[in-house]
């Protein structure tokens, strides 16, 4: 198993790591991507790390908790400094006023019920689901500097930020000696190349480490769907059981992509799915792709996207099918990128 430095750093982890949103199926919502009880995911997890898989992410409101439960169960009894555990807070848990947010009480109470959840005494990194418009950034981040310094807390990292939300978010810190975000959790995929424009050059230039969640585009790219397999209409995609909403996908670049990728697993011998995720795994930035499975071939399946690489031919085949036209001011900046440069995608190939 590779290991990559996370953002600035001193914690190394697997290129692969293993998402529980799976876990539980709590409600209608998370029942669509799996309802894995403890015994099963158990087998899941020591598949994992028989893999070198340690890292394993989570957040509460994965069926209002019963994932982080789940999660914590299956990974009793196992040597606790073996694991980096990963989980979130931000969005709606629970009733109440402040039920939600990044203020400090919301902080504080998710992080003691996630601790609990978890079974364990911290948590090795710590994400804001998403952004907090109501509520300082500085009372934010001296929060969770605060649980950095308990103890509690190892880490600290971003989710579903936009550029000037975590730019903001490390100047603050930088102005305060606090910790700071480490890293960013996105979504990036083949299907949606947004995190180019702006979060990626972001993350080279401050040195943030990319997270990514739904690698396949929930499920897009895995090899079920194609030019002449269209996605059902009655199917979780299309009926909105997605975190990846249909409408952000374009149908006709989807199908494109799904092509190349088809051309590409023939080439390689490898799945469709393996080709999408190890097309990821030569991005700038990305230090590690959040898999996620509703069985163990699935689970198989996914951790042998690593231990080769595509050829650079490849990459840009890939990336030449995929290719949306930018939005403002992305494809002004890009009429002269000597003064506004791209990462460089191919120079290590």
């Amino acid at each position: 198993m590779e290991y990559r430095q996370l953002g600035a750093s001193g914690l190394h982890v697997p290129v692969l790591s293993f998402g529980t949103a799976t876990f539980g199926g709590g409600n209608d919502f998370f029942k669509a991507w799996g309802s894995t009880e403890a015994e099963e995911a158990k087998r899941l997890i020591d598949i994992c790390l028989e893999a070198g898989v340690n890292f394993f992410d989570t957040a509460d409101i994965y069926s209002d908790g019963l994932a982080e439960e789940v999660l914590g169960k299956a990974i009793a009894g196992k040597q606790r400094d073996k694991l980096i555990l990963s989980t979130k807070s931000t969005f709606t848990f629970g009733e109440g006023p402040n039920n939600q947010g990044s203020s400090r009480l919301h902080i504080l109470k998710q992080v003691e019920g996630s601790l609990k959840r978890l079974g364990t005494d911290y948590i090795d990194v710590y994400h804001m689901h998403g952004f907090d418009g109501n509520t300082p950034v500085e009372e934010t981040l001296r929060t969770l500097d605060d649980l950095v310094q308990s103890g509690k807390i190892r880490y600290i990292a971003a989710s579903n930020f936009s550029g000037w939300h975590l730019m903001k978010s490390l100047a603050a810190s930088e102005k305060n000696s606090w910790n700071r975000y480490v890293a960013h959790q996105v979504y990036y995929s083949l299907a949606n190349r947004e995190y180019e424009w702006e979060l990626m050059p972001l993350g080279l230039d401050q040195n943030v480490g990319a997270i990514i969640w739904s690698p396949l585009s929930a499920g897009r790219l895995g090899g079920k769907y194609g030019r002449n397999k269209p996605i059902p209409k009655e199917g979780r995609v299309a009926q909105g059981g997605s975190p990846v909403p249909e409408m952000v996908v374009k149908e006709d670049i989807f199908y494109n992509t799904i092509d190349a990728l088809e051309e590409i697993a023939e080439e390689t011998n490898k799945t469709v799915a393996q080709v999408a995720l190890n097309w990821l795994l030569q991005r700038p930035t990305v230090s590690s792709i959040i898999i996620g499975a509703r069985n163990e071939e699935q689970l198989k399946q996914n951790l042998e996207a690593i231990g080769w690489n595509l050829t650079a031919a490849q990459v840009k085949k890939l990336d030449e099918a995929s290719t949306v036209p930018p939005t403002y001011p992305y494809w002004h900046q890009w009429q002269n990128k000597s003064l506004n440069p791209t990462p460089d995608f191919y120079g290590k190939l």
